[in-house]
């Protein structure tokens, strides 16, 4: 009955923003990555390590994850999405598990880094390939309001992970979660599956718009052709290239931000670990709220638009920390909201610009290769931020950095692609 529903009248119409529900809660499980910050100064603490050491887990996680989008990404049309998530979730649920027993640095970031990260990258880009394809008339929005679920995962995790963490220790919260996603994420796939073939939320049984529709389809046939561009041909494109440049940028700011926001709120302004985690939800809404909002934006006006608005409200909240010098609360919050905001304003902005580029018939393919940045970023971003503070003792010199990489990507978008 409710299949039926869901491709007749006004309960096709509604029926599916269930996908969209439901991708939105496996979307939440699956950015606990973002909790990483949470875990960092226990981690610390356990293995008497650094800030670039303790950073090793969430750079491999972020950089398997992105790598495994790329690999899953050619498979996701051959197998049913509930297969692969469910694939995606053993993999997640064995690498919690398997972190509570991590001996070192090293053997964590194997179980953290390397099996949750490509858990993660198998299961990731499932419920926005499924949206994708139920909301052909509303991509970046729908695709956003799925994501809303990635980036609000931390509005969640952050203070549950600390409330188990005070209650069992950082490393036995790790198996706390890994068994609780294991069960989750499989149930949650139960209710995704794609459209059937050439469905439409339009569709109409009027004969007569039947016939204007025929008469339009030698045209429309032809544009949608020149809009679907497989991934061998896309690489070379030149409207490729600026997005995966702005992509890699803006990740890079974020995920580096992200990835140490308690560090820098407990040790540079002076909070505590509990009120750090409690800020870290209050970012979560911003991370959250980014993706509809960016995804709305790159529909409404351009990837150029969108792209612009990012580095320039990302270079603004730098400067307000480099003139506070960690020395004010709310300019703190009040930066790391945007910086949050713009993270999750890129992974709706690149989503949205490969289905509006490069079109829907090679989606899941193209928008894994799009990904990559991501890892790339992920890499680059953790790894010289850490060493910055380890190299200089303080935090100040990371947003010079992170202005510097706004500067160059406005530069970038506003001088190359005046028609993106």
């Amino acid at each position: 009955m409710i299949q039926n529903a869901a491709f007749s009248g006004t309960g096709r119409q509604t029926f599916r923003w269930l996908y969209v529900l439901t991708g939105n809660l496996l979307m939440m499980c699956l950015g606990t990555v973002y909790a990483w910050s949470v875990f960092r100064i226990p981690v610390e603490q356990t293995f008497g390590i650094g800030t670039t050491l303790s950073g090793l887990p969430y750079m491999v996680s972020l950089a398997f994850y992105a790598l495994f989008m790329l690999i899953s990404g050619k498979y996701l049309s051959r197998f049913s999405p509930r297969l692969v998530i469910t694939v995606g979730a053993l993999l997640i649920s064995a690498g919690w598990i398997g972190s509570a027993y991590a001996s070192n640095i090293y053997v964590l970031t194997l179980t953290y880094g390397v099996v949750i990260g490509a858990g993660v990258g198998i299961a990731y880009g499932v419920p926005m390939a499924v949206v994708a394809k139920w909301f052909p008339d509303k991509k970046g929005l729908a695709v956003g309001l799925v994501l809303v679920g990635f980036g609000l995962s931390p509005l969640v995790t952050a203070p549950l992970a600390r409330q188990l963490i005070e209650i069992y220790g950082g490393m036995q919260t790790f198996k706390v979660l890994g068994a609780a996603f294991g069960v989750i994420i499989p149930l949650l796939a139960l209710f995704l599956s794609y459209p059937p073939e050439h469905w439409s939320p339009d569709q109409k049984t009027n004969q007569g718009q039947r016939l204007r529709s025929k008469a339009d389809t030698t045209q429309g046939t032809r544009h949608e052709r020149q809009m679907e561009y497989p991934s061998a041909v896309m690489i070379k494109t030149k409207s490729f290239k600026i997005l995966y440049a702005a992509f890699l940028i803006g990740t890079m700011i974020g995920l580096m931000l992200i990835g140490m926001t308690g560090k820098v709120a407990v040790e540079w302004v002076g909070l505590s670990q509990g009120g750090a985690a409690l800020l870290m939800s209050f970012f979560a809404v911003f991370n959250g709220i980014g993706r509809p909002a960016f995804g709305w934006l790159t529909d409404r006006f351009s990837f150029r638009s969108a792209a612009l608005f990012s580095f320039l409200s990302i270079m603004m909240a730098s400067l307000l920390m480099i003139i506070s010098k960690g020395l004010s609360p709310i300019a703190f919050g009040l930066a790391f909201s945007i910086f949050w905001f713009n993270l999750g304003g890129w992974l709706a902005i690149a989503p949205a610009s490969t289905l509006s580029l490069f079109g829907t018939l090679h989606y899941s393919q193209n928008y894994g290769v799009v990904f990559t940045a991501y890892g790339i970023g992920a890499v680059v971003g953790v790894i010289s931020s850490g060493l910055l503070v380890d190299w200089f003792g303080g935090y100040h010199t990371i947003f010079y950095l992170v202005f510097a990489l706004a500067m160059i990507g406005s530069l970038a978008v506003k001088l190359v692609s005046s028609k993106l």
